[in-house]
């Protein structure tokens, strides 16, 4: 990304809430995942998201430290953004396993292509740390395989998690637009120009909505 000598300041601020909004995302994802974990049907299920939680963390701690290396205190970073992060999970409380694993799966595949697709507008060093966090892995492997599993089981579950999933990424859209227009977001980006702004965000939504609803379709699930 080049920047002009006016852009910096305006640049290291949406730099100083990218980072924000993604530790406290990555520190959210643990606390879901531990919780998760707790009410698993199986000692292996709780095993595996015991795990994955714990990868979450590892992620949170990365985004801490580029924080510090930028002088910037982590919990400052990410305060701003608590209230509306603990809002659009407080909206999306899973009602069992089944739809905690969706939440989960659906909520780490759309935050991992939101963060991929802005890595290309940002520094390089910030842009692999993106890419160190936000690759698909071990996570989205397996709790994919893990709805696969379950929904093989029992058929019956795939119209109400295909419900389910379109709710959590309409909430999800949502928030981000949210987020976006409170904390003049992807003006960072683009300057004063409200217009790139606009059509960045229509075409970051229109991106996202695909890949999701090609992830259903791998599920088995209308998208």
């Amino acid at each position: 990304m080049s920047t002009s000598p006016a852009e910096p300041a305006r640049y290291n601020r949406f730099l100083r809430d990218l980072l924000g909004v993604m530790a406290y995302g990555e520190l959210s994802a643990f606390e879901r995942l531990s919780s998760d974990a707790r009410y698993s049907p199986t000692l292996h299920d709780r095993a595996v998201l015991g795990r994955l939680a714990v990868i979450e963390f590892q992620h949170f701690e990365l985004v801490c430290a580029k924080l510090a290396e930028m002088g910037l205190d982590a919990e400052e970073a990410m305060l701003p953004f608590q209230p509306s992060v603990d809002h659009f999970h407080e909206r999306t409380r899973p009602a069992d396993w089944h739809e905690s694993l969706m939440k989960a799966y659906v909520i780490d595949t759309v935050s991992a292509d939101f963060y991929r697709s802005i890595s290309g507008y940002v520094d390089a060093g910030t842009a692999g740390l993106i890419e160190l966090v936000q690759a698909a892995g071990d996570a989205t492997v397996v709790l994919r395989d893990r709805l696969k599993a379950a929904l093989a089981d029992d058929p019956r579950l795939a119209s109400r998690l295909a419900l389910w999933a379109r709710r959590l990424l309409g909430e999800a859209l949502t928030q981000a637009q949210r987020v976006s227009v409170e904390h003049a977001f992807l003006g960072g980006l683009t300057g004063t120009d409200e217009d790139r702004a606009g059509e960045l965000a229509r075409a970051l939504t229109a991106e996202l909505a695909a890949a999701h609803s090609r992830r259903m379709s791998e599920l088995g699930l209308a998208g």
